[in-house]
């Protein structure tokens, strides 16, 4: 029993004097009051071996003033004015002979993006054809009978006829006419007797081809879309502001968005036009803003998360790894370098704007201007105070 008793004693003893693996913490006791735990974590302090700072990564130096801005965060999606957009539909029945573009190329205005034949299309022109003549000859006619009437030697009855098939083939001529200009054809051609086979179909805009609807031998009625064709020229940024932040916004603010494609690129839009009226579900308006920075491939439809500048001031700024939430409080952690350790103490902030990568804060109880602080691992800090005030507990 003595010799269990004396190893006893020698391992209490080594248990004593085994150095920490763990960064040291010292929590300084105040007298009680009201907001005592608090003022006590205030107190606490975590040290870092030189190696433990380097292998960790730490930054620290003295706050830094920025110009933050205030803002107003909006989501939408990218879009283009109305007469920037075109669907393309056949005018008239018949089958697509051929497909000249493919999605995503670029077009102008009157290219010929496919080509429609369909017996009703040389129908037509036959049937012009036929009128135009009749027309021509009829003209002729009234105006002989025409001329015999004011001398009054033709009947008025006759004149009266021929000036009635007259002006009825005119007005058949005439629409016909129209439908083959619609179609694209040359009126002159078809009247000196040349039947287009094939007639084209052109482009409205310029810009890119953003849909091909329809296959080759595809009958087509004249509604049906063929093309869907997009500029995107004046691309812009059409965004949803809430209720609650209407009054934040106006004309002129710039916007700072991404997109979901370039996620690392920042694009900066100016708004140009704010809604006047409110969307129901949810309630908010839109604003549309136009990009200053176009880079990369902008698609219409395009996710874009932003912020509004509101205002900007020049604020105690700190990267946001410094800041640390801890309940309903914030923290950043004032550094000082001892002689072979790196000290740090969690100091309260008041969280203000956040910008970007950087975080405004005001501290609750003034420091020095010179005073270091640590501008990354903040998180990890607290957890190592934590545990070390865990450990002191017991």
């Amino acid at each position: 029993m003595k010799i269990y008793r004396y190893l006893l004693i020698v391992l209490i003893s080594s248990a004593g004097v085994l150095p920490s693996c763990q960064p040291q913490s010292h929590d300084h006791g105040h007298s009680g009051h009201e907001g005592a735990h608090h003022e006590e974590s205030e107190e606490g302090k975590v040290h870092f071996s030189m190696q433990q700072f380097a292998a960790l990564g730490m930054r620290v130096d003295t706050v830094t003033q920025r110009n933050m801005a205030s803002y107003v965060e909006a989501n939408g999606q990218l879009e283009v004015p109305p007469q920037n957009e075109a669907a393309v539909t056949a005018i008239i029945g018949a089958n697509v002979a051929s497909i000249k573009v493919i999605e995503g190329d670029e077009v102008k205005k009157g290219q010929v993006l496919a080509y429609l034949s369909h017996p009703n299309l040389i129908q037509l022109q036959t049937d012009y054809i036929q009128s135009w003549n009749q027309l021509q000859y009829l003209e002729q006619d009234y105006k002989r009978q025409e001329k015999l009437y004011e001398e009054k030697v033709g009947a008025g009855k006759e004149f009266q006829k021929t000036k009635a098939d007259f002006l009825s083939t005119k007005a058949a001529t005439q629409g016909l006419e129209s439908q083959l200009k619609l179609l694209g054809l040359n009126i002159h051609t078809v009247q000196s007797g040349k039947i287009y086979s094939k007639v084209p179909v052109y482009s409205p805009i310029s810009g890119y081809v953003r849909l091909v609807e329809v296959k080759t031998g595809q009958y087509v009625q004249p509604q049906t879309e063929m093309f869907e064709l997009v500029n995107v020229e004046h691309i812009h940024a059409d965004l949803m502001v809430f209720e609650r932040d209407v009054h934040k916004v106006s004309k002129g603010q710039k916007v700072h968005f991404s997109t979901e494609s370039l996620p690392d690129i920042e694009l900066v839009a100016n708004i140009y036009a704010v809604g006047k009226a409110f969307e129901q579900n949810p309630k908010a308006i839109h604003i549309h803003a136009e990009i200053e920075n176009k880079v990369g491939q902008l698609i219409p439809g395009m996710y874009v998360n932003g912020r509004i500048i509101t205002g900007e001031k020049m604020r105690m700024s700190l990267p946001n790894e410094a800041v640390v939430r801890d309940g309903d409080r914030y923290y950043v952690f004032a550094a000082e370098e001892m002689q072979e350790e790196w000290e740090f103490v969690p100091k309260e902030v008041v969280r203000k704007e956040q910008d970007g990568m950087w975080t405004a804060v005001e501290f609750v109880q003034q420091i020095e201007s010179n005073q270091k602080v640590a501008w990354n691992n903040a998180y990890y800090l607290l957890a190592e105070l934590k545990k070390s005030e865990a450990g002191h507990d017991h």
